[in-house]
C-alpha cells in the first residue's frame, strides 16, 4: 500500500497535556504499542521493520530531513510476526539501528497522532496527516498537521528533523 503522510515531530515535555487535549477533541485511543523498530542499510530512503503489539510493518519510506512538516512517499507492507523475515532482511542488508520505543496511538479523522517514549532519546509527539486514496491532497495536509501542532501547543523550538534512528546514530 503507498500513500502519502506530512509528518511533524517534536520534542514532548508535558505527555499528559497531549492526551488531555486529545481526548477533549474527541481523538479515538487505539491502545499502546511497544515497537521495535529495526532500521537497515538502504542506499536510498529508509527501510524498517516494525514488530509491536498492535502495528507489524515493513515499512519504506523516502523524505526530505527538515524542521516541521515534512512530506514522506511510504510503502507499508502489513506482516504477521516472523522472526524469519527479520533474519533474512539483517543477512542481507545489514542492520543500521534498532528504535525500542513505547507509543501511544490515537486518531482524528485521518490524523494519526504518537506519543512516544523512545529508548534512550526521551519524550516524543508526532503528528502524522494521512492521504491513503490520493483524495486529501498535499496542501490540506499541511493545513491538518499546522492546526494540530498550534493546538497541541508545539513550539518551533521542539521540532525535530530527522527520524529517531538519525538521533540514534549520532548518540553512537
Amino acid at each position: 500500500m503507498t500513500h502519502i503522510n506530512i509528518e511533524i515531530k517534536a520534542k514532548c515535555s508535558d505527555q499528559e497535556d497531549i492526551r488531555t487535549i486529545l481526548k477533549s477533541e474527541g481523538a479515538v485511543y487505539i491502545g499502546t504499542d511497544h515497537q521495535l523498530d529495526t532500521y537497515f542499510n538502504v542506499r536510498k530512503g529508509r527501510l524498517k521493520l516494525r514488530e509491536g503489539n498492535i502495528e507489524n510493518n515493513l515499512i519504506y519510506y523516502k523524505r526530505d530531513d527538515i524542521e516541521g512538516p515534512k512530506k514522506s512517499k511510504v510503502i507499508l507492507y502489513e506482516v504477521r510476526p516472523d522472526p524469519a523475515l527479520k533474519e533474512i532482511l539483517s543477512k542481507v542488508l545489514g542492520v543500521l539501528v534498532v528504535v525500542d520505543k513505547k507509543r501511544e496511538i490515537y486518531f482524528i479523522d485521518n490524523v494519526k497522532f504518537h506519543i512516544d517514549t523512545v529508548e534512550n532519546l526521551g519524550d516524543f509527539v508526532e503528528i502524522e496527516a494521512i492521504d491513503e486514496e490520493g483524495n486529501i491532497g498535499g496542501r490540506k495536509l499541511r493545513e491538518q498537521c499546522k492546526f494540530y501542532r498550534e493546538l497541541l501547543g508545539i513550539q518551533r523550538k521542539d521540532l525535530i528533523s530527522v527520524s529517531y534512528s538519525d538521533l540514534l546514530l549520532k548518540r553512537q
